[in-house]
């Protein structure tokens, strides 16, 4: 092809880097790709479709050549040091109006410093989460960009054509002012920790509470994702109690994998700026938490040997997993509400103006956290934009009511079974809290006063008061 006529770059063909351009050139747009690993270019065009127009460059500056002005470049390369390396050596190959998009998992507080750096350049710079692994980047991510609206404005029709789609509707939107896309991403992986975690400790209780088979498990939880608790973890988990482990005989996988959950920092993100805003969000923390626990497998098998503890079987496995179900179901619910309340948190404190009712919306395909919860959410706040908890929401109100009962009891199944369920646990302390017009805290209130002179406010008048105690 000549010089300038190709309609988008991408920096890094790992899998996701490589998957997306390919899937924009299904979509009829000429794609071009650079990585320092020639090995990758050359699987990017071996993969390509028939008639479709990709190709990998032999440098950065070839790419640069032969992109059409504005130059769209996207980078999918490690969060970090890397990122600004990309940039830094991308600027003296662009041009004022050219547009970089960081598509990888960066802290949101990165991406305004490279905002601001950019600005004075005029070079356009975008946050954008991609959320859906490998295949979604190949048959249809959700997209969260946000930041510069004349960037959105230029890869829009691009991005909306190559997303997930549900009811003919893009899982693409406009995410909000400065980093909103990244923040938007990284709070979507904090509720995807929680999830998982929730999902695990359901696995814990079937597995040595109920004693189930890995069959009898793949059987619940398919049937599970055939009705309101529908969702991609439900749906792989499922599928995961099936897998024959390949390295031994009569094994499945998931019981030769070793209990040490890795991370790569989006659910600590959370936790951290959470605290910051501040807003609670406890059953991420926990997912996060117990991820770190998991580390210390030498430790947990010396405590172990030391506390001896047993579990009790329980009884009543039809009614338990009904239980489960329900509990579950619950739970999930809460994990979103905190989640989408840092979100509001956020778009009001610090200036994004995130469009909650997209970003539950542009969730419902594509991502990793997708559910058939997401359909109630939408309509929740297509009622209602300024919403600031879900669960505030009749509708959702209902369902919670309807299910909290079971959580209580799987979780007091599971405490007396020495089972461990901290997320669970952590989910409805939330609501108990969060639905409490009575919290204890003028007590601790009290406490800070007498120790440490820090005032209270009073119930009976207007004001802030400190007693000598």
């Amino acid at each position: 092809m000549a010089n300038n006529s190709f309609d988008f770059g991408m920096i890094g063909l790992g899998t996701m880097g490589r998957n997306l351009l390919l899937n924009i050139a299904d979509n009829g747009f000429s794609a071009i790709g650079f990585d320092r690993d020639a090995t990758k270019g050359q699987l990017l065009e071996s993969s390509a479709t028939k008639g479709t127009t990709v190709k990998s460059a032999s440098s950065l500056a070839e790419m640069i050549q032969l992109l059409k002005a504005p130059r769209k470049v996207m980078m999918l390369v490690p969060a970090g040091p890397i990122v600004d390396s990309v940039i830094n050596d991308l600027i003296p190959l662009l041009q004022p109006g050219d547009i970089i998009i960081d598509g990888g998992n960066s802290h949101y507080i990165d991406t305004l410093k490279r905002i601001d750096f950019l600005k004075d350049k005029k070079i356009h710079f975008m946050g954008m989460g991609v959320s859906g692994g490998e295949k979604g980047a190949r048959f249809g991510p959700s997209i969260m960009p946000g930041g510069d609206i004349e960037a959105w404005k230029a890869v829009k029709q691009i991005l909306e054509a190559v997303s997930a789609k549900v009811n003919s509707e893009p899982c693409v939107a406009y995410m909000g002012k400065a980093a909103a896309g990244h923040y938007v991403k990284m709070v979507h992986n904090g509720i995807e920790y929680a999830i998982m975690q929730l999902i695990s400790e359901v696995y814990d209780v079937m597995k040595r509470g109920l004693n189930m088979s890995n069959d009898e498990m793949h059987a619940v939880f398919a049937k599970w994702n055939q009705g309101a608790m529908q969702s991609y973890l439900i749906e792989i988990t499922a599928d995961i109690f099936l897998k024959q482990d390949d390295l031994t005989e009569n094994n499945r996988l998931v019981d030769m994998i070793l209990d040490k959950a890795g991370s790569k920092g989006t659910g600590k993100w959370t936790s951290q700026d959470a605290m910051d805003l501040p807003v609670s969000v406890p059953t991420i923390d926990i997912a996060v938490a117990l991820r770190d626990l998991s580390s210390y497998k030498d430790e947990r098998v010396a405590a172990a040997a030391l506390f001896q503890p047993v579990i009790k079987p329980m009884k009543n496995e039809e009614k338990v997993i009904q239980q489960l179900h329900d509990g579950l179901y619950a739970a999930t619910i809460i994990c979103y509400a905190q989640g989408l309340s840092m979100l509001a948190k956020a778009s009001t404190e610090l200036k994004m103006d995130i469009p909650l009712k997209d970003v539950v919306r542009i969730w419902r395909g594509g991502c990793i956290i997708r559910s058939a919860l997401l359909e109630i959410f939408t309509k929740a706040y297509k009622k209602d934009k300024t919403l600031s908890n879900i669960l505030l929401n009749k509708k959702v109100v209902s369902l919670v009511k309807k299910s909290n009962a079971s959580l209580r009891k799987v979780i007091q199944l599971a405490v007396a079974s020495k089972i461990p369920v901290t997320g669970l646990s952590s989910a409805i302390g939330y609501l108990d809290a969060y639905t409490s017009a009575q919290m204890p805290v003028n007590l601790i209130q009290a406490q800070r006063d007498l120790f440490g002179a820090h005032t209270y406010q009073r119930i009976d008048k207007e004001g802030i008061f400190h007693t000598e105690w």
